[in-house]
């Protein structure tokens, strides 16, 4: 029986994952995040999912879950605002137009290694001013890519996505279950 390690401090993912029924428990490293110039937006999510993973110990009956999501417009990259005025001009920027979210996942066992990326397109509404001051007065953009959380009161600024939600949350659960019974991991 492999036991599954979910690196990775988000509550999101740990909530995620509790959702569709896994045990597993958290070992997450202090990975420096900074990757190449010359990565495309889903190159950065495999290649940072990748980085967090393989700086994470491992047994022989575990299986380490990795995970990074990005958000990109016309190919620029925005991470996690580092406050609030620059999670204004993610909003802005953002504002009445179609942005990519990119999720690199990264499985790996003794003896297998898997990763993969989903793209989802989220098209946000025209925000006012007071709409963009009044969501980041909430506290919520905090430590979310493109200073936004979908699954909080930023679903106030989506007008329709394409794709996976759950990948603009942090985690494409469906395609990760699928993964994850390949290595033998099953949810209970």
């Amino acid at each position: 029986m492999c036991n599954l390690v979910l690196g990775s401090k988000s509550p999101r993912r740990k909530e995620l994952l509790k959702n569709i029924g896994y045990d597993f428990i958290v070992r997450s490293s202090d990975v420096d995040e900074t990757y190449p110039g010359n990565l495309s937006p889903e190159e950065v999510v495999s290649y940072l999912s990748e980085k967090k993973n393989r700086a994470i110990s491992i047994e022989s009956n575990e299986i380490v879950l990795t995970a990074d999501t990005i958000v990109s417009k016309n190919g620029e990259i925005l991470g996690k605002p580092q406050g609030e005025a620059e999670a204004h001009d993610y909003l802005q920027f953002l504002s009445g137009s179609t942005h990519e979210v990119f999720t690199g996942v990264t499985i790996r066992s003794e003896s297998r290694f898997c990763s993969f990326s989903v793209c989802t397109s989220v098209t946000f509404f025209n925000l006012r001013n007071e709409e963009i001051h009044r969501y980041i007065s909430t506290g919520e953009y905090k430590d979310k890519a493109g200073g936004y959380g979908i699954q909080g009161k930023g679903a106030l600024l989506v007008e329709r996505i394409e794709g996976d939600y759950y990948s603009v949350v942090g985690l494409p659960v469906s395609r990760v279950v699928r993964e994850l019974e390949s290595f033998g991991i099953n949810p209970i």
